[in-house]
């Protein structure tokens, strides 16, 4: 078996130490990083070390900050009528910024979508996986069923918006989860202190006048998932669902927030990966055709097809990292 890193494949394996053990441990050690990811993060982004992460990371991250900081304040200048609101963005957007990324959890969430993005990306190179349109979506869209198609097609159109946005380093508004859309604007609320209470009522109401969670990408993704009913596990299957919607399908399988699910496919979180997958009803020949798209070069560890679904289940939930914030 080829060694993988995270999962020691050295580890002892006798009664005291089965595969279970081995797992948990992983795990923790997981958990330790995501733990720190936010922090370092932000530590990173305030003083361009880029040692620890890529610089494609980084800059990706900081752009999705600097792009949320931007468009607050635009919407800020439009309200208040000034002549160059893109001007006064431009000026003031570093600030809130440094505001926005002194929060761990949206640094989180930016780190991974930057992951996300950078796995379609890579499976289209390597796998010729479309990163838009997979099967599974293209069989959606074609539904007999005409609000099924309906979702799927706005989703896909949602999910080709993703990509390009993720090119330019981009974040909409509209596409933050509601806890972290609520993030930003009481760091808006911070950064504009001072400002006549009036104006200030009449900017949130802007602010807050096209926000519909349900009607963001990964809004879409969930309802499709969710209405797939028994047949959700057609997107458990990368290569059938395509990166976007299998992340969604494994965080709601796997009962584990997304972001923390899409850092898993990382090379130093392949416990929680393997867990995941198992948690998430996927037997353990699955889990390997899945291992085969993201990491090929891992192997599970020994006697991981003796591990239940209710014992995954229940060391992710004892595991502290899907509470990351």
């Amino acid at each position: 078996m080829v060694e993988a890193e995270m999962i020691d494949m050295n580890a002892s394996s006798t009664a005291e130490a089965p595969v279970e053990a081995i797992l948990r441990d992983e795990l923790a050690h997981g958990d330790v990083m995501l733990g720190t990811i936010g922090p370092i993060l932000g530590h990173l982004l305030a003083n361009h070390d880029h040692s620890l992460f890529s610089d494609e990371i980084i800059a990706r991250v900081r752009g999705m900050v600097l792009s949320v900081a931007s468009q607050l304040l635009e919407l800020q200048a439009e309200v208040a009528q000034d002549a160059d609101a893109r001007g006064f963005a431009e000026r003031n957007a570093a600030e809130l910024a440094e505001l926005i990324a002194r929060d761990p959890a949206f640094l989180l969430h930016c780190h991974g979508l930057a992951i996300e993005s950078q796995l379609a990306l890579r499976l289209q190179r390597r796998n010729a996986i479309d990163p838009t349109l997979s099967p599974l979506l293209q069989s959606l869209v074609a539904s007999d069923d005409a609000e099924t198609a309906s979702l799927a097609m706005t989703a896909l159109a949602s999910q080709a918006r993703f990509m390009q946005h993720q090119k330019r380093m981009f974040l909409p508004l509209t596409e933050l989860p509601a806890d972290l859309f609520h993030q930003a604007l009481q760091c808006w609320y911070g950064f504009s202190d001072g400002l006549d209470e009036g104006l200030v009522g009449k900017i949130e109401t802007a602010m807050r006048r096209n926000y519909d969670e349900s009607a963001s990408r990964l809004g879409l993704l969930s309802r499709l998932v969710e209405g797939m009913g028994n047949g959700h596990r057609a997107a458990l299957s990368i290569a059938h669902a395509g990166v976007s919607l299998f992340l969604t399908a494994l965080a709601s399988g796997s009962q584990q927030d997304r972001d923390v699910v899409a850092l898993s496919t990382n090379d130093r979180q392949l416990a929680r990966l393997a867990l995941a997958l198992r948690a998430a009803g996927l037997n353990p020949k699955e889990v390997e055709e899945q291992f085969l798209y993201i990491h090929p070069e891992v192997s599970l560890p020994e006697g991981f097809s003796q591990l239940r679904v209710e014992r995954a289940q229940a060391m992710l939930a004892a595991s502290p990292g899907w509470r990351v914030s």
